[in-house]
């Protein structure tokens, strides 16, 4: 039970976004909340799921040789 229980307008600035966008996920149910009477909280541990589920990683191109000036 170590991990934080962060309120929506916490995560909304952890994803640098308004708090409407996190009580949407809560809505959606996208993400991991916790009722504690009227209260909403989210894990720290479930933001982290969140972010890491939703990462793209970058693509290398390959060469394919040295393309001639026309």
């Amino acid at each position: 039970m170590s991990d934080r229980y962060l309120p929506v307008d916490q995560v909304a600035e952890l994803l640098g976004t308004t708090a409407r966008f996190p009580r949407r996920l809560i809505e959606e149910r996208r993400i991991r909340y916790v009722k504690v009477g009227r209260y909403v909280r989210i894990p720290e541990s479930a933001v982290e799921e969140f972010i890491n589920s939703h990462t793209v990683e970058p693509i290398r191109l390959r060469r394919t040789g040295f393309r001639r000036a026309a």
